[in-house]
């Protein structure tokens, strides 16, 4: 019998948090893609006119500290540590603490609640290679299912559109659009995983909830080359075809995301609402799931149904209950 879970490893992307850091940050990021400095430079340029501070681990922070409450006022004794792939602090830095720490074996939270490459089989890669640079003192790690139809998601994403469609001017609601959007990703990588399809999912069952039926899933933040096909539409590419058909308010719902990262507050709060006034088109855009007490109290019933496997697994949708391994012929890179 394998030992029991003795930790709680809260796993994430990582950003800089100073204009000193961005660089160094990018180029961890894109470690062995063929992107050019000129490239580089841009993206830099999103993160300067935020003082080099990303959200990310901002929230990952605001997160730990509402997990470990939840956790307490739930009788679960586990400590939770944090790594990031990109910045600090590092997943092998924090693994080298979890092994001198004692720790044998931690449950693994992913702050990505969908299926591909990027949001699942890279962490796995990220765990296997950071386990390697520590040892065999390194602790086991098992990640945890993902939640994109986790009832629990489903609701606060309900909300957060309620609350955008709200904001608008009465007059503005009866034709309303929602623009439901999600980190684009190359088609060869799209085409090894479900990532679509789970955006699919989530993007009907919420436009269901909300009472909307004119919605569409579109993408965001592209970042390969001209020739290399992504998954589309573009958000910018949508706003101006529903200004062709004449819409006059869209509210844009990054149910990709679970916090605001730079891509929401660059790509969507900057450049879309620039190009939305533009157009003459009133756009709001929707909350993340950021630390809603929902959201935290999901974290906590998926630790729960791996501490505890006659625990109910949650989900909700067409797509059935997402698997709680992940083979190794799931999510290729496509590369």
């Amino acid at each position: 019998m394998p030992e029991p879970y003795d930790a709680i490893l809260l796993l994430s992307f990582g950003g800089p948090e100073g204009n000193d850091d961005v660089m160094p940050f990018l180029q961890n990021v894109l470690r062995g893609k063929n992107v050019p400095l000129s490239r580089m430079e841009q993206v830099a340029h999103h993160y300067y006119q935020f003082g080099g501070v990303s959200p990310i681990n901002g929230h990952c922070r605001e997160l730990l500290q509402a997990l470990e409450s939840e956790l307490d006022e739930h009788q679960i004794s586990l400590p939770i540590y944090w790594g990031n792939r990109n910045w600090h602090p590092m997943l092998e830095d924090t693994l080298s603490k979890m092994a001198s720490d004692g720790i044998k074996n931690a449950l693994a939270f992913v702050t990505s609640a969908y299926s591909s490459y990027s949001s699942c089989r890279q962490y796995l890669e990220d765990i296997e290679r950071a386990s390697a640079i520590v040892g065999d003192t390194a602790p086991r790690i098992i990640k945890l299912r993902a939640f994109y139809n986790h009832p629990n998601f489903i609701d606060v994403n309900v909300d957060n559109v309620k609350s955008a469609l709200d904001s608008l001017p009465i007059e503005l609601r009866a034709d309303v659009h929602i623009a439901f959007t999600a980190h684009s990703i190359p088609l060869g990588m799209s085409n090894n995983c479900a990532y679509a399809a789970q955006l699919e999912d989530t993007s009907a069952l919420v436009a269901s909830r909300v009472g909307v039926d004119r919605f569409k899933l579109v993408y965001q933040s592209r970042s390969g080359p001209p020739t290399q096909p992504w998954l589309e539409p573009d958000i910018c590419d949508h706003l101006r075809e529903l200004n062709s058909q004449g819409v006059k308010s869209v509210v844009v719902a990054p149910i990709g995301f679970i916090s605001d990262h730079m891509e929401v507050i660059y790509d969507l709060d900057k450049e879309a609402k620039e190009l939305a006034s533009e157009l003459g088109l009133s756009m709001t855009r929707a909350n993340t799931a950021g630390c809603d007490p929902r959201f935290i109290q999901m974290v906590r019933l998926l630790i729960e149904e791996k501490l505890d496997e006659t625990q109910p697994k949650l989900f909700t949708g067409e797509l059935g209950l997402p698997k709680s391994d992940c083979p190794a012929t799931c999510c290729l890179s496509g590369r």
